[in-house]
């Protein structure tokens, strides 16, 4: 087996030449355990990269990187003489100082070279919603066949993203990482750090649309994925999505799609919807026919089920693998995880984060037959724009078309236009209620909901709707 790859001061300096990193203080040789940003979290050993944020300058917090034990630190030009003399002051002169011109680029600069130097094949997942799910989907199709290594939770930023990379000094056979972005230029930033083999384009909604002119340039921001492709390049892409297939043809490499509804090399037909209990469907593919059953909820898993299921087939992971793990899967917190409470009460928690079209694809399963009442509590969904109103009016009929039995919403204005809009669309008054917090909407939900009711649970992460859900599992636990 080929061994890890050493990250001593000497080649870490060597890889940051871009930013002219030079070493200043301590021994060349000396080797780090992981590579940290954050002294709270810094392991003794590892290296400690000043990055600069919105609201603090990590060079302030070098030494108490190394008064924490950090083997070495990378800052910018002219703070490492105080970071020698802190060295020195506790009496280890072999701590590494390097000093670049930048360092949250010199960050990049060593993901960039840790991801070269490890040979691993790199899956780049983005998309408006689903990212995420994909990504553990993913990672958990190929590890029936491979060592798989995956970015932790959504580190999919130009600093998550080179934290992620710089795990493979490990070298697994294949890394699965996610990209995500809230303005253009961003995705073309982390493409050119990970240089995936393998991308996949999950979709395109109105996510982040108030930074943007439309959905339309949200898709072309996302298509910034396609950038470094050369003809050895694989997309895999969302057929049903339009605006993803008017761009494909730019793509330099082969393409690979996959959908529900229209004519794709992995598709799913014969679905059966089961609520909660999930979605089982009979899937095609070049390598022939699988039935899936899945316990993940709703169409919207379905399809970052069948993305993962193409990236799986271009690696050889047999058909048989693939339906057996499709079977074990389970949500992360607050990504659709089902929740099941004292007096039958279901909890549907999807309150991770929200954008329109995520939120009618979620509301779907509360069109499914169930025992109880029906409710929704929805948050706010941010970063909208000057589009906000007319999207949180489009939920708010979606959800009376839903049948919804009661719906809660939470926020500012937005979130009040939804809850009108239902009201407008057929839902009686009385059972649609709008409060200005998740605090207020957790008392709310701890006194209105009844046993046996099924209850979805979604909204921006700003909103923090997940306080919702830890009332109600307080309440029934």
């Amino acid at each position: 087996m080929v061994s890890d790859i050493r990250l001593t001061a000497a080649w870490v300096t060597a890889a940051l030449a871009h930013v002219r990193g030079v070493l200043v203080a301590g021994d060349e040789t000396r080797e780090f355990g992981g590579v940290s940003i954050d002294t709270r979290t810094l392991e003794p050993g590892e290296l400690f990269v000043a990055v600069r944020g919105e609201r603090f300058d990590g060079a302030d917090f070098a030494s108490d990187a190394i008064a924490g034990g950090s083997a070495g630190v990378v800052v910018p030009r002219g703070r490492g003489p105080e970071c020698r003399a802190k060295a020195s002051a506790e009496r280890r002169p072999d701590t590494a100082v390097i000093e670049v011109d930048d360092a949250t680029v010199a960050l990049q600069c060593l993901a960039h070279a840790v991801r070269r130097e490890s040979g691993a094949k790199v899956v780049a997942i983005t998309g408006s919603a689903g990212k995420t799910t994909t990504k553990e989907v993913t990672s958990e199709f190929l590890s029936a066949r491979y060592r798989v290594v995956r970015n932790k939770g959504n580190f999919n930023n130009h600093i998550g993203l080179s934290l992620s990379l710089i795990e493979l000094r490990q070298r697994p056979e294949i890394a699965v990482v996610e990209l995500g972005m809230n303005h253009a230029g961003e995705i073309s930033t982390l493409v050119g750090l990970a240089e995936p083999d393998v991308r996949v384009w999950t979709n395109v909604a109105e996510a982040h649309l108030g930074f943007f002119a439309s959905v339309d340039a949200i898709a072309d921001a996302k298509a910034e994925i396609f950038e470094g492709a050369t003809a050895s390049s694989l997309l895999v892409a969302n057929a049903d999505d339009e605006r993803i297939t008017a761009r494909v043809g730019r793509f330099a490499g082969r393409v690979v799609t996959f959908g529900l509804e229209h004519a794709a090399d992995v598709r799913a037909s014969v679905i059966v919807d089961r609520g909660i209990a999930g979605t089982m469907a009979q899937v095609a593919t070049p390598r022939g026919s699988v039935e899936i059953t899945t316990p993940l909820v709703g169409r919207g898993h379905l399809a970052n089920v069948l993305a993962a299921t193409a990236v799986a087939l271009e690696f050889d992971v047999p058909l048989s693998a693939i339906a057996e793990k499709a079977a074990t899967l389970r949500p992360a917190r607050g990504r659709g995880d089902v929740v099941q409470l004292s007096g039958g009460v279901t909890v549907i928690d999807d309150s991770y984060n929200a954008n329109p079209t995520a939120t009618r694809r979620a509301l779907d399963v509360l069109t499914r037959p169930a025992g109880g009442r029906r409710v929704a509590v929805l948050g706010e969904m941010l970063e909208l724009g000057d589009h906000a109103m007319a999207l949180h009016e489009s939920v708010g009929r979606a959800v009376a078309q839903a049948g919804v039995s009661l719906l809660l919403t939470v926020g500012g204005a937005p979130a009040a236009a939804l809850a009108a809009a239902a009201v407008a669309a057929g839902m009686p008054a009385a059972d649609v209620r709008h409060v200005a917090t998740s605090e207020e909407a957790a008392d709310a939900a701890a006194a209105l909901v009844r046993d046996g009711d099924l209850v979805l649970v979604k909204g921006s992460r700003g909103v923090k709707t997940e306080r919702v859900v830890e009332r109600l599992r307080a309440e029934r636990s």
